[in-house]
């Protein structure tokens, strides 16, 4: 309490309390604030009726008849007013009151929000569509049709065909399969080509895929590597062009009337000769002549122009040079109407899905749609069918399942003993062999120490320039030499003959990659053996994932990876709550989608992408 010296004199007769020297009357004590404040707040209460009746009691009568504030305790605390309760306090509340919900529920209902988020992308669809609210509801129309017997083959014998074949099919109005070319009406030399390439009858795929495709349903093609996708659109891309010049022959400047986009230079050339080997025979026999180009970067852009001022029908691309030629307005998809997305997983992902959006923009027209890959998660699925009109989805075994053909062979191996120990897996097979690495500084160590050994051996990544990355694919095909050593751009689509033997030199982190590599081998029926080194650089997550794909293929689990305390073994429940098996991102079945190694990945790379927008070239400028 304030001594009698230093109070400050005030009004008589205020609120303040009786003074210590009750003779002086012009003294009044100095109330600090904080206890003024306790006084009004008393005063409210007071006259709200909520103060006890022990606390109205102890109130004493001051001048006026106010409360005393002289108190026998000064350091009793004051009763503060009765305040709302706050925000906090009311969630708290609410998740009390909610009903308690299981561990297994709680992380159905995670996964299930992650997806959701995930999905709350932008749709794959031009500016111009979305701004116009342009929204297709019918298939293109085709010409084509199958034979009577076919178009009225009752839907329980579809399904026998489908069962046989092992084809899953998804979405409506289905066409039946069909089970040899002929019935097909390709034109006769089409059918003779194939034959002489030793192509007699349709692999799974190509059974259901190519009446789909030919009768213009958008659709969604999933099948394990070497399975004959590239046919399955390749073919009715040359019968929709040879449709389109005969009804309207191409002038000079126009076109194309189909495109097909590839995530490396490597696969968008070896689809180029894929078409070119069908459009010769029909050239020879008098059919209209079709201009196919190949638009890919590496390349003088002189001689792709001389091509689209003759008029070009079908285009095969990389996004980039594509991008290049139509914002530069050098060609223009104003009549194309055929569109296919090869590993098509690949191209909708972060890092391209911006340049296939900018493809889309140049549409100017409805377009028939096709998506093809050996992996291709649900996620990813559900995202791309935005672009696509009734979709139909074709699979022929799991999105991601290692080809059954291959003999998938693990090795504990340590880091400093691989490059020694690669002789040694060298001598498992005769020639071809390929040999993946993960960064491009251990193919050229790698491609160095098997000359110096005398192996004949070429290199390929995407630091070489495209001469060099050219000879080596080229010579390797051509059995001039024996190993190609390749980071992941020869990976996706490549088709290398009667390859024996794929070396994993590292385990990829995504178990994607690693079922692209071992697809090299193991082609069109043929059998091939894959060998993997792996060592304690492997996350666990990586490996768990391993595990269970050659659980899958039932293949030999080595102890290393048996030994490994897996989570998996527990999560059916929430499998069979979930619907999904595995992680709904990446496909992986050695974790859920929370574990996911490939969606913390891109996470890290759009945080330094946005990083590199403000701090980097090009980036923010603050006004001077």
């Amino acid at each position: 309490m304030a001594t009698a010296a230093l109070a400050p004199k005030g009004p008589p007769g205020g609120d303040a309390a009786a003074s210590d020297n009750p003779e002086d009357d012009d003294y009044v004590e100095y109330i600090p604030i904080k206890k003024r404040r306790a006084m009004e707040a008393q005063k409210i209460l007071q006259r709200k009726g909520r103060l006890a009746s022990s606390s109205s009691a102890d109130a004493g009568g001051g001048s006026g008849g106010h409360p005393s504030t002289t108190d026998d305790d000064p350091d009793r605390p004051r009763l503060a007013p009765e305040a709302k309760p706050s925000l906090l306090v009311k969630a708290s509340q609410m998740k009390r009151d909610l009903p308690e919900i299981s561990p297994m529920e709680q992380r159905v209902q995670q996964e299930k929000e992650m997806i959701e988020h995930l999905s709350d992308r932008r749709t794959l669809m031009s500016v111009r569509e979305l701004a116009k609210g342009i929204t297709y509801t019918e298939p293109i129309p085709t010409g084509w049709k199958p034979p009577t017997a076919i178009r009225r083959m009752p839907a329980r014998h579809a399904d026998a065909i489908r069962k046989q074949w092992h084809i899953l099919v998804d979405g409506e109005d289905i066409p039946p399969p069909i089970k040899n070319f002929k019935d097909m009406r390709f034109p006769e030399p089409i059918l003779k080509k194939l034959k002489e390439k030793g192509i007699v009858q349709p692999t799974p795929i190509q059974v259901q895929g190519l009446p789909v495709i030919l009768s213009g349903r958008d659709m969604i093609g999933i099948a394990f590597t070497g399975s004959g996708k590239t046919l399955v659109f390749v073919l009715p891309l040359i019968m929709v062009a040879l449709q389109e010049e005969v009804m309207m022959p191409i002038v000079p400047g126009e076109g194309p009337f189909g495109l097909i986009v590839c995530p490396s230079r490597e696969l968008a050339r070896q689809t180029f000769e894929v078409v070119e080997q069908f459009l010769a025979p029909l050239r020879d026999h008098g059919y209209p002549e079709l201009r196919p180009l190949l638009c890919i970067g590496g390349v003088d852009m002189r001689s792709q122009l001389e091509v689209v001022k003759k008029g070009v029908h079908i285009v095969v691309a990389t996004p980039g040079r594509l991008k290049d030629l139509l914002a530069k307005k050098k060609m223009n998809l104003d009549n194309c109407r055929y569109l296919t997305l090869d590993e098509a997983d690949r191209l909708v992902d972060l890092g391209f899905e911006d340049d296939i959006r900018e493809v889309f923009d140049h549409f100017k027209a409805q377009r028939q749609t096709l998506l093809f890959s050996a992996t291709m998660p649900k996620k990813i699925q559900t995202f791309a069918k935005s672009a696509l009109v009734k979709p139909v989805t074709v699979n022929v075994g799991r999105a991601g399942a290692a080809n059954l053909d291959v003999i998938q062979e693990v090795e504990y191996v340590k880091q400093e003993a691989k490059i020694v120990y690669l002789l040694e897996c060298l001598q498992k097979t005769p020639p071809p062999v390929l040999i993946f690495c993960e960064n491009k500084a251990d193919v050229d160590d790698i491609h160095e120490y098997l000359l110096l050994k005398g192996v004949e051996a070429v290199a390929i990544h995407g630091g070489k320039d495209q001469e060099e990355r050219e000879y080596a694919i080229s010579s390797f095909k051509s059995a001039k030499k024996d190993v190609l050593v390749a980071t992941d751009v020869a990976s996706k689509g490549l088709d290398f003959p009667d390859i024996q033997h794929v070396i994993n030199y590292d385990m990829p982190a995504e178990i994607e990659n690693y079922v692209h590599r071992i697809g090299r081998t193991g082609r069109c029926g043929k059998t091939g053996i894959a060998t993997t080194f792996i060592n304690k650089n492997q996350t666990e997550t990586t490996l768990l994932d391993l595990k269970h794909l050659l659980q899958e293929a039932k293949q030999r689990i080595p102890p290393v990876l048996a030994e490994l305390n897996d989570p998996m073994e527990d999560e059916d429940a929430i499998t069979n709550a979930s619907g999904v098996k595995g992680c709904a991102y990446c496909g992986g079945l050695g974790h859920r989608i929370r574990d996911c190694p490939k969606l913390e990945h891109q996470k890290t790379m759009a945080i330094a992408g946005s990083r590199r927008d403000y701090f980097g070239s090009g980036g923010y400028r603050g006004e001077i």
